[in-house]
């Protein structure tokens, strides 16, 4: 019998669900838009990375049970940072 899995780990396998669906599928409801993620399930869908928080501390106020994603990005991609401003 194996563990129970941990909030975390069902938040990050929604996460990867939505984004392997976005990959398949780039007209996907979910692309280009930032999600919220609660206790393994999808609680907001917001436009922004301020408008997520906002309304991810009302959906679920602790911090360690919650997850947000930009649904469309490849997060395995190497990203190169020139400058900071």
């Amino acid at each position: 019998m194996s563990p129970a899995k941990t909030v975390q780990e069902l938040n990050h396998e929604a996460a990867r669900k939505l984004l392997d669906a976005a990959r398949n599928d780039p007209k996907s409801a979910y692309h280009g838009k930032f999600v919220g993620i609660a206790n393994g399930q999808v609680v907001v869908i917001a436009n922004n990375w301020d408008e997520l928080a906002t309304r991810l501390r009302q959906a679920e106020p602790d911090p360690d049970r919650v997850f947000g994603v930009e649904v469309g990005l490849d997060y395995d991609a190497v990203q190169e940072i020139w400058s900071v401003s």
